[in-house]
């Protein structure tokens, strides 16, 4: 006789492998194929609150992620240690950056705005497909989450400098950037524990100053993040030890990891309601600089970092290294993002731009299938 799972382990599956996400995003696709008006109003009224407001805490739980990786023991910490997958991370960029503008500049110029979009590795997704993949324990696992990792520090550099949100204003944004960052270094040096003065204090100042200045407001806990009291050392990446550690930085991933969840809910909801038929070039450009860009630039530069005589584990060989790079290629949740940022609402290449990166997840069992296909235990 069979159990019922209890509800707080399904629920704790749904949180833990992101799926509030891919169910506002069905959700969205359905709603916008059945009466896309009702739709278009509903995503418009909440799009700001969602995006410019909501996000600010994902992008803070990447950031935290960045930080704790770069403490010492951390698989970020030493410059030979981290050279292959931040190296490989450059070239997941790169390749579908290129494949992406090579094709903007031979079909359509107007779509080049774009090219940051295939750019993005969606950790959650990513690291849950190489978890079907490979044993537990297999290197491929955490370098593929620190090449991820590294892809959204870069990702955040790229977004802040490339994609403003509006017309740039230096002086106001050095004005309140300089408050928020005196203000976190006050509470750092005074050893504020609370992570809500961080977030209200700081937070906001970095958020009115990002917003006023032209940048986007989504990145305002970016720079605060670092600041927060943190464990000096670290414990490896998603470790389940972390759930015993009550610094700052660590209380502040408790305790919004959940909240967290409901945003990319409504992130999924606003974002990915497309029609159908809204396929076009740029979804496939946006598609094939997924899902060839990444591999091509992740193995390139893993075997130039090997050849400048970074060490790089055995099980790592250029069959496993191309299925990971293929399992990067999920771009979803921040691809979507990077859409919005691209194309302005009006712009007819948005829907597009969208469908390609809702298609990254086919990235997911052609993985797998690679992975059976060339034999990768």
């Amino acid at each position: 006789m069979t159990h019922a799972k209890p509800k707080s382990d399904v629920i704790q599956f749904v949180l833990d492998n992101s799926l509030l996400l891919i169910g506002g995003a069905v959700i969205a696709l359905v709603w916008a194929n059945l009466n896309y008006p009702a739709y278009e109003h509903f995503a418009h009224s909440i799009h700001f609150a969602v995006n410019d407001i909501g996000m600010v805490f994902f992008f803070a739980l990447a950031a935290k992620e960045v930080v704790e990786a770069m403490l010492p023991g951390g698989p970020l910490s030493s410059p030979k240690q981290a050279a292959v997958p931040v190296l490989a991370a450059v070239g997941g960029m790169l390749a579908p950056a290129g494949l992406y503008l090579a094709s903007a500049y031979a079909f359509d110029p107007a779509v080049v705005r774009g090219w940051a979009i295939p750019c993005a590795t969606d950790i959650a997704f990513s690291y849950l497909v190489a978890r079907a993949i490979f044993h537990k324990g297999h290197p491929a696992i955490p370098f593929l989450l620190l090449l991820a990792i590294a892809d959204d520090a870069l990702g955040l550099i790229i977004l802040a400098i490339f994609y403003p949100s509006g017309p740039l204003a230096f002086g106001q944004l050095g004005l309140w950037m300089a408050a928020a960052m005196a203000l976190a270094w006050f509470l750092w040096k005074r050893r504020v524990r609370s992570f809500w003065i961080y977030v209200l204090g700081p937070g906001v100042l970095s958020w009115v100053g990002l917003y006023m200045g032209g940048l986007h407001p989504a990145l305002a806990l970016v720079p605060v993040v670092p600041f927060m009291p943190h464990a000096k050392t670290d414990l490896g990446l998603f470790s389940p030890r972390e759930d015993r550690r009550h610094d700052t930085l660590n209380q502040f991933e408790h305790w919004w990891k959940t909240p967290v969840q409901v945003v990319l809910l409504l992130f999924g909801l606003v974002n990915a309601g497309v029609p159908l038929s809204s396929v076009g070039e740029v979804t496939w450009m946006v598609l094939g600089s997924l899902v060839f860009g990444k591999p091509i630039g992740i193995v390139g530069f893993a075997l130039l970092a090997g050849a400048l005589g970074f060490p790089r584990t055995r099980e790592l060989d250029a069959r496993t290294m191309v299925v990971v790079g293929v399992t990067a290629g999920i771009g979803f949740t921040v691809a979507l993002f990077f859409t919005t940022a691209a194309f302005p609402i009006t712009s007819p290449h948005l829907d597009e731009a969208k469908m390609g990166a809702l298609l990254s997840f086919l990235a997911a069992p052609l993985a797998i299938l690679l992975a059976k296909t060339l034999k990768v235990k």
